[in-house]
């Protein structure tokens, strides 16, 4: 063979392996970018979800339903008896815890329960016109605690501040299981002795009213209503978003403190 023509098959083997090698690296190169596949896809933000959503319920979920919880309570165990003896102050009080509710609102760190201190405000003036004056009508206690529910939907349509209205609706529900079991249990008439009565008098319209509620009816519609917060106030818990865990915690520490009730009408 001519030496041009060994040359120029020498060349055409050395751009042969040139072309393998360059193809390989590309080869490579694509697969790195290479999407992935929908079934994977679909997979991993589902794993990824899951693990924030257990992070978001350890802590700052979990906090958001005590606090939640605890807000309920406070105007049962701390209003009620202020109300009583001073109904102005307690009135006077919601301008306070308002103003707490912007400042903390508007800081970063504390924004969350300046959120939820909103809703509460809605709670507490409530608790503070109806249990100061009139205390004595069950038939409107209702409509006074639902006083803050159209700047509450007003907000949630916008979407602001929905941890704190959502904690607000969530209270707002557990106060009308509460007040419907009285009508079904037909206890509105010990409400309205109770409220007029001095508290040394009132032990036995408490019997009367225990008597009421151990009644088959009684039993059976409390079981229903307990469910039916129950199922109410768990549901939420399934999401990671904190204004679903206010709402659970409002509804489900209804329970609570219709429980705790009945144990101190018991021990009465």
């Amino acid at each position: 063979m001519p030496p041009q023509g060994i040359i120029f098959v020498i060349s055409y083997i050395k751009l042969t392996k040139v072309t393998k090698i360059k193809n390989t690296l590309l080869n490579n190169t694509l697969s790195a970018y290479t999407p992935v596949p929908t079934a994977i896809a679909h997979t991993q933000p589902k794993a990824i979800q899951s693990a924030a959503w257990w992070r978001i319920g350890s802590k700052k979920a979990w906090l958001t339903f005590a606090a939640a919880s605890f807000m309920v309570s406070v105007p049962v165990f701390i209003q009620a008896p202020l109300v009583r003896l001073l109904p102005w102050l307690s009135l006077v009080l919601t301008v306070g815890w308002l103003g707490l509710a912007v400042a903390l609102w508007r800081r970063k760190e504390t924004h969350l329960w300046g959120d939820l201190l909103v809703g509460f405000t809605w709670s507490w003036l409530a608790g503070s016109i109806y249990w100061g004056w009139l205390r004595w009508e069950p038939l409107i206690h209702l409509p006074i605690e639902a006083i803050g529910l159209p700047f509450a939907l007003v907000c949630l349509s916008r979407r602001w501040g929905q941890i704190g209205n959502w904690f607000y609706l969530g209270s707002l529900l557990g106060t009308a299981v509460t007040d419907m079991y009285f009508y079904l249990v037909d206890l509105i008439p010990f409400w309205r002795q109770l409220m007029r009565v001095e508290p040394e008098l009132a032990k036995p319209i408490l019997q009367q009213a225990i008597a009421q509620v151990q009644t088959p009816t009684g039993i059976a519609s409390a079981a229903a209503l307990a469910v039916i917060l129950l199922i109410v106030g768990t549901l939420p818990l399934r999401s990671g978003q904190l204004h679903w865990w206010a709402f659970s915690g409002a509804v489900l520490s209804t329970i609570m403190v219709d429980s705790l009730f009945w144990l101190a009408a018991r021990a009465a």
